[in-house]
Formats: structure tokens, sequence, C-alpha cells
């Protein structure tokens, strides 16, 4: 069960999940003092209150009798600026007399059944959830209103934060800084996981220990970014995936973002999550509120796993939505790297009926099927039918799909605008660009100015005219550059550091319309791979592109790390032809499907083009996924050989009754001589007997402690092994 309480003698509130507590204080002066997050507390009675101790260079409150207590110091659940705490602050607010400085102080509480709505922006929701309600006030500014929400959901072992502020005077005041989170730690004996990357090496895990001063991760690209991801946990240096204490920082938005972790001189951490203050303003004029997106705290003592499933579960069922939300996903075969620009309706028409008769069950024709797109270089905006190419239009590729009992999708790149195109020539100022500056290429494109609601009203027509005349079943969404030159012809020079914010609302504002117009479509995100790969995007469309990279090898340390926050049913994994397109390295079909069917599993090459042994094993592939799929799709997944520490990687799927155990193990380079392995799976009942058709019968405790020893019947490199074990 889960509880908000207060104490109203000791000022202390507790909020608690079936496993995990969350506990902070009124202190005096009425500043809001964090005292645990961790481990569940049944009875908690203030043994963290803070001690009195005079630190030297670290102000006092203006009336206080003594020299012991000090805004420097305490641990605060939200700081301003200016009056006394010199740590990263959680807000800045730039006053109409050209002040900075704020003094908010704790006012009043609520506690709210239910979860807070965060408008216009994606958000967790659950029925069955609390949340406490904190409103500040500056004494000076007594008309500006500071809430905090703090929300807890049934089963899962998160606080949800996010903050508002709203606007009662009759002056504007300027939002420099305003973070949705600030977690203070007593300690800051932890070491940092990121995850940062680039273009088609998204996600690589990194783990450092966490030194004096301050430590920033973050994007200013506009977007999450395949450079970071909004995601990050600290652990104990002795933590493994299967134990000791973890805690899970997520921020659910899109755009630019900032973490930092400042280590003070007495060994205190602070964490702040929210928007890049870089090029952030936002004016807040008399009688409106700003609400920041939410940040998904999440803790466990059992390990990296643990807190991978904290995260798994809290996104399938609580942000994810729509008719796919709860469905298997489909099979697909996408042409892009089968025919690039060169393809036409026949050559699309013959890969169709190749794939249907694999067994696959949704074609996807990607870019170039508009405008006059033969190469990159051209027609973004322009959606329209390219008739040269497909002179039965989309229908003629619907009927062949019908035909073949496919289902047929469709890529579009909706932000983006072509220079070279019919919709620049009518609309220039549609771009985001700066008046007398030339604009930055990036993929020979420019971006369309989301924050214009013009822009958004001409794009979605053009969209759903396309989508609500023909049968299209899926959508892959792609974002193939980040914004430069962010100035917006449709606002204010004073208002120039809201257009990067201001942009993404208009982006939620077009996919809330579009996926509640078009339910039964299930949307595919996709930014050059994995460059929008955040909890923000999964709202609307509830899988990703994980990588442009689908070579293998390479696929092996992207899904790791991406399964560390986002589920596995959240991400798009094809095999593609070799020597692969990004790598130019070879590998077993085998171990190309292995991989791929770790995820939501596709195809990405000319099927037309395959040996009949190649397309005998891809048909054996798509049966087995299909057999599979629910376990892969639901199940619980854990990691066990990470590819970030050794020549071999290895995870495990357990069906939610813990009857089903699904292993996949990796071998990428073969070495003479090589030692044995061992490998121990987790997740099992220890009683239950568990039977696998190529090793035999096992209990769950003597496979997660005693674990078998793989293969050595086949050498080479590249090799990957599946094991399928069943209780019996």
């Amino acid at each position: 069960m889960i509880s908000i309480t207060f104490q109203e003698e000791q000022k202390i509130f507790h909020l608690a999940t079936e496993t995990m507590s969350y506990i902070f204080k009124i202190e005096e002066g009425n500043i809001v003092a964090h005292h645990y997050f961790g481990r569940r507390i049944v009875h908690y009675h203030g043994s963290r209150n803070y001690p009195r101790v005079d630190r030297s260079f670290s102000p006092n409150f203006y009336d206080a009798k003594d020299r012991f207590f000090s805004k420097d110091i305490v641990l605060q659940e939200y700081s301003d600026f200016g009056t006394g705490d010199f740590r990263t602050p959680a807000l800045v607010l730039e006053q109409e007399n050209g002040s900075k400085m704020t003094d908010f102080r704790f006012a009043s509480y609520q506690i709210i059944d239910g979860k807070n709505v965060v408008l216009g922006l994606p958000q967790i929701h659950s029925e069955n959830s609390q949340t406490l309600e904190l409103l500040f006030v500056d004494s000076t500014l007594p008309k500006i209103q500071l809430y905090l929400y703090f929300s807890i959901v049934e089963g899962k072992d998160v606080v949800i934060r996010s903050a508002k502020l709203v606007n009662q005077s009759s002056e504007s005041v300027t939002i420099k800084k305003m973070d949705s989170c600030q977690l203070d730690l007593p300690e800051s004996s932890f070491e940092l996981i990121s995850l940062p990357g680039t273009w088609a090496r998204e996600r690589q895990l990194v783990r450092e220990e966490i030194h004096s001063g301050i430590h920033t991760i973050g994007s200013t690209r506009g977007a999450s970014s395949h450079q970071q991801n909004p995601f990050a946990a600290l652990v104990r240096p002795e933590t493994t995936e299967l134990s000791g204490e973890v805690f899970g920082f997520s921020f659910i938005y899109s755009g630019s973002f900032q973490f930092t972790f400042e280590k003070d001189p007495f060994d205190q951490l602070r964490i702040n999550m929210g928007f890049n203050s870089l090029n952030f303003n936002w004016i807040l004029g008399s009688k409106q509120e700003f609400q920041t997106p939410e940040s998904v705290l999440a803790y466990s003592d059992q390990g990296l796993n643990g807190l991978s499933q904290i995260y798994h579960q809290l996104y399938r069922e609580n942000l994810m939505r729509g008719a796919y939300q709860k469905c298997e996903r489909p099979i697909l075969v996408n042409n892009w790297e089968a025919t690039y620009f060169d393809f036409d309706e026949a050559k699309i028409k013959t890969l169709i009926e190749e794939s249907s008769a694999l067994g696959i069950e949704l074609f996807v024709l990607d870019d170039g099927w508009f405008g006059k797109r033969n190469s990159d270089k051209t027609s973004l905006g322009d959606w329209e039918i390219n008739l040269e190419k497909l002179p039965n239009g989309l229908n003629g590729m619907n009927e062949t799909a019908k035909e073949c009992q496919m289902k047929f999708g469709l890529w579009f790149e909706p932000e983006m605008i072509s220079e070279e195109s019919e919709l620049y020539k009518e609309h220039p100022d549609w771009v985001l660009r700066v008046p007398n500056r030339p604009m930055s290429r990036s993929r020979d494109q420019f971006v369309l100015d989301f924050s214009r609601a013009d822009v958004r009203i001409y794009i979605y027509q053009k969209m759903a005219e396309i989508l609500s005349t023909h049968s299209i079943s899926y959508v892959k969404w792609d974002f193939n550059r980040h914004l430069s030159e962010v100035y917006s012809d449709a606002l204010p020079a004073k208002q120039q550091g809201e257009v990067h914010h201001r942009y993404l609302l208009g982006l939620y504002e077009f996919l809330e319309k579009l996926t509640t117009s078009f339910p039964t479509v299930l949307f595919e995100s996709c930014s050059g791979g994995g460059g929008r790969f955040d909890p923000g995007m999964l709202y609307y469309m509830p899988q990703t592109w994980t990588s442009d990279n689908t070579d293998a090898v390479a696929r092996l340390k992207i899904q790791y790390s991406t399964s560390l926050v986002y589920p596995v049913i959240t991400m798009g994994s094809h095999v593609s032809a070799i020597p692969n397109h990004q790598t130019g390295r070879e590998t077993s079909l085998e171990m190309r499907g292995a991989v791929a069917m770790s995820g939501v599993f596709g195809y990405e090459l000319d099927v037309n083009s395959l040996t009949k042994e190649e397309k005998k094993e891809i048909k054996e592939q798509v049966t087995f996924y299909k057999e599979h799929r629910q376990l892969i799709q639901f199940g619980l997944f854990y990691r066990l050989l990470s590819p970030f520490e050794g020549n071999q990687t290895a995870w495990c799927f357990v069906s939610k009754d813990q009857k089903e155990c699904l292993v996949f193990y990796f071998n990428v380079l073969e070495e003479a001589s090589a030692p044995l392995t061992l490998l121990k799976l987790a997740g099992l009942q220890d009683n239950e007997l568990y039977h696998s058709d190529e090793l035999g019968t096992f209990s769950g405790s003597e496979l997660m402690h005693a674990g078998f020893y793989t293969s050595t019947k086949k050498i080479g490199d590249f090799r990957s092994e599946c094991y399928y074990f069943k209780t019996e």
C-alpha cells in the first residue's frame, strides 16, 4: 500500500510505497529539508534531523539567534538563488528590477488522491496514486507562488516530481532556470552511471567515481540526443546487476536537458534535473503559470536489474498509452537498406510479396515516396505522393499488402523542410532562423518552427490527409537533425529564449492530436536512430528505432545500455544485410537474428537477394519469435553478462509467472584454448524444475546459483546461443 503522511508535531512528511520511503521535514524558517530516500522505514522519528553546525562563510538568516543553521549546508528539497545557498540552485527568477534573488519558504500543503495533471506535457498516468502538493511563497514577492509536486504510484518504487510557478502579481518575472526536481543526499559515496554516445553508437554505459565539484550531463541540441540520454543512476561501488543499492533519475522530456551532480566540501551530494539553462528563459506574465516536465526518481536495493524492472513496469503501464500499449508488436520489414531512394512500384511489390512468404507481418515504405524525393537534398515538407515512382499511389502498395495478408506502414519526417521544396518557396519564414544570418545545413535540411501554430496546422493537414485516405497501420516518425539558429519569426526579441521549449510544447500538442485522431496506427519514433529515445516520446509513440547501426556486435552494447531504463518492447531491432552498412562487419544470420529478437523484431534488407538457405533460416526466426513474442515483449528482462566488461554478453526473459525463461548468449570473438563459461540465470523460482530440450532438467536455484556451461560444440567469431526453459 502507498501512503503520504504528515507528522504534525515533528513536521515530517513521509511518502511510502510497499518497499520504499521518501522523507523530508519542515525546518526552522520554513525550509524544507530532505531527510531520507531509500528502503522503507516503518516508523520514522527524525533520526536524521540535521545537526546545527557553525560553518564558516555559510550565511545565516537575518533574524537568527545563532550561527548554527544555514541554507548553504542544509539538505533541501528545492533551492533558490542569492540568499545564502551557494550551491547549484533549482530556481532562478529575474524580477523587473533586475534582481535574481528569491527566498521561497514553505507555506502550506495538501495531500491529493490521484495523480496531478501536467498540462501540455507527457506524464505518468495512474488511478492508484497519491500526490503531495507543497506551496512556497517569497515574502518579498507574495503573489508569486511556487508549487512542488511529489507523486507515488501503487506497486512502483518511484517518486514523480515536478514544479509549477504561478504569477498572481501585476508584473512579469523571467524564469532563467527552473528544475523539475532537486535531491540533496547526506553522502556522496556513489558511482555515477550515465549513457553518453553519438550517432550509431548511442547509449554507451559509463560508470565513474563522483569527485568534488560539479559534474553535468545534458543536451543543448533541442532534442534529448544521441550524445546523452535523460537518465542517470547513482550506485554503491559494490552494486552489481543483481544486488546493491541504486537510485535512478529519468526525465520525461524530449528536448534540451541538464542533470547536475554537485559534491560539496562536506561530501554532501546535490542532484538537479531540468531544462538546460543555456539559451533558456521564460517570461511569466501576470496571471500566467509555468509547469516543468516530470522527473521520475526510482530506488532499488536489488541492483541494476531491480532498478530496470521498476522503470520497465512503470513506463509500460503508466507512461505508454493507446491501442498498442498492451498489444504484441508486429514483425516488420523496412525497405530502406534494401533500396534507399532507388525504388519504384514494381520493386516494392516484389519486396512485399517475398516478405509475406517469409511470414513477416508488416511492410514499411521508408523515405522517398513523396515530392521529388530521389535524394536527401529535396522535397521534405512536400507531402504529396510521387506518382512517377508510384503510378497507382500508396493504394497500389496497400492492395498488394492486403493480398499478401500484410499490414502497410509509411515513413514521415514532419518537423523538417528542404530548401529545395515547394513549401520552402512559399514559406521561408517557417524555418528556425536568425534574421540576417546564414542557416546551418545538416543533412541538407532545415527545421520547421513547430512553436508556430500555423506550421503545425499545415503539416497536420498533410499527414492527416495521407493517413485518412489510405490504410496505414504504422508510421515511422523521423527527426534527422538537431536545432540550430533557434529563433522564431513569430516571437518578439525578449521571448527568443522560449523557442526551445515552445518547440517541444508544439510538438507534443501535435503528437497528442495525431495519435488521438489515428488511434489504430502504431507510431515509432526515430531520430537518425536513437537520437530521441526518451520517455517523452514514448508517451505518444510506444516504440523507438534504437539505432541506425544494425550491426549485431554494436547492438549488444546499445541494447544492453538502453535496457537500463527502457522496456524491451520499446526497442526497434532489425536484422540487416552483411557486410553491415554501418561497420562493414560480417556476422552470422543466427547472431543477427538473436540480437534483433531481443527487441521489437524486424528486418532491414533486400529479401529478394536472399539465398534459399537464408530464406529458410529467416522463416525459422520469424516462427520462433512469434512463439516467444509475448515472453520477450512483456516478460521480465534480466541482464546477465555485460558487453562492457568482456567478450561475452547474455540476457534472459522470464515470464511473470516464472514458468518460462528464454536465454540469449553471445560470444563476439573466438579465443584459442579459451576458459569455459558458466552462465547463471536470474528471476526463477528456487524450487521449480525447469526443462530445456538442449540441456535437460534443473531446479531454478541450480540454474541461478550453480549455473551451466555454455556450448563448446561450435567455434568461430560472432556466435550466439539460445536456451528455452519451461517448468515441468
